[in-house]
């Protein structure tokens, strides 16, 4: 038996995050001083609706998600928002408008997902150049107003953020942060990646990470955001919940890794809403404001239901009741553009309801139509 958890903790690559976890755990929480805390979700969405299986789902998405996101709202009276990172490689103007549709109904936003593999960092800024360019065409990423300068959230195709592979596939760029914030990147919302090797030692955090031009996966460590603190490194780390589920064990022994994904075998029940409430991913000094970041493949057509179906709907149901219902709490359904920027005021020390920084420092969209609250 021993063997057999020796054999599951290296497989799945629990040793590289596992001492952060135990620390974690042994580390006292940061005491909440006001009666309401804030839940702000997130959903960043790797979105590849491409190959015969999934050919209807982007139709799918446009007829369905309105009306689905429409029988929910948070306490600012917003429906559930997505955040498409859409894959600039595979682009196709068709998918990428029935998109812009939903934001502009306010439903959402897109933003940049790239797989890449052998690339140099004159490669990496040709496809993301490419790539800012087709999004813009639609409205997405190029903010409203002309002084403002195309801005973009990121997901790593693969998993593979600064090269972080043994193996070297899918990257090629130890310092991809360096070059994504000169190209216009605000964050990273590409972790946890677990069970992947490349998930990183640092979880359940939002953090500066810098990366290097000798060696990969530079974002392995970094400094956390806190409150008066001030920008460091290359660039913002927003992670998603990371840890060991006790209540739900492999073979009755060993617990399930919770790794923030939403699938259709791994769907958001009641259960996990608490235990990614619990890892208490916030802004240090602000424990009353807490991110929850899950990260899906909405354009698989197996994994629809878990996100605008029956599913989805039930996960939403349980947010409603958890938080919507209870007077010391608040729910706030934001994009992951929006997620920065409640971050970045938090940093600044911006006090009061987090919706209120919505678009504290980049603006909306081009195509981000405002939802009627």
């Amino acid at each position: 038996m021993a063997i057999k958890i020796i054999d599951e903790f290296i497989s799945k690559n629990i040793h590289l995050w596992f001492p952060s976890y135990i620390k974690g755990l042994l580390t006292p929480q940061e005491k909440v001083n006001h009666s309401i805390k804030d839940i702000i979700f997130v959903i960043a969405d790797h979105f590849e609706p491409f190959g015969d299986k999934n050919k209807d789902v982007i139709d799918l998405w446009e007829k369905e998600y309105p009306s689905f996101a429409d029988s929910f709202c948070d306490s600012d009276g917003y429906p559930p928002q997505h955040t498409w990172f859409f894959p600039i490689e595979l682009y196709d103007p068709k998918v990428v408008d029935k998109l812009s549709n939903l934001c502009k109904g306010g439903y959402g936003e897109i933003e940049i997902h790239l797989h890449h593999r052998d690339d140099s960092e004159e490669s990496l800024r040709s496809q993301l150049r490419k790539g800012i360019e087709n999004l813009s065409s639609h409205g997405a990423i190029k903010p409203q107003g002309k002084q403002y300068k195309s801005r973009f959230g990121f997901v790593h195709g693969d998993w593979a953020l600064n090269n972080s592979r043994k193996d070297g596939r899918y990257c090629g760029v130890n310092d991809e942060l360096k070059i994504l914030r000169e190209e216009g990147c605000y964050a990273d919302f590409t972790l946890p990646s677990a069970p992947s090797e490349t998930q990183t030692k640092k979880i359940n955090s939002i953090y500066y990470a810098k990366s290097n031009f000798q060696n990969p996966k530079g974002h392995d460590s970094g400094i956390d955001v806190k409150v008066g603190g001030r920008e460091w490194g290359d660039l913002m780390i927003i992670q998603g919940p990371l840890t060991l589920n006790w209540k739900s064990r492999k073979n009755r022994i060993w617990p399930k890794i919770e790794n923030s994904e939403i699938s259709f075998t791994n769907p958001g029940t009641r259960e996990r809403i608490k235990l990614w409430e619990k890892n208490n991913i916030h802004v240090k000094g602000r424990p009353e404001w807490v991110f929850i970041k899950l990260h899906c493949h909405g354009g698989f057509r197996d994994q629809v239901d878990a996100l605008i179906g029956g599913k989805g709907k039930l996960m939403h149901k349980y947010l409603q009741e958890i938080y919507g219902d209870n007077s010391n709490y608040r729910l706030h359904y934001v994009t992951a553009r929006e997620c920065y920027n409640i971050i970045k005021a938090t940093e600044a020390g911006e006090i009061g309801n987090p919706a209120n920084f919505r678009n504290y420092i980049i603006p909306p969209p081009a195509n981000r139509g405002r939802f009627r609250t």
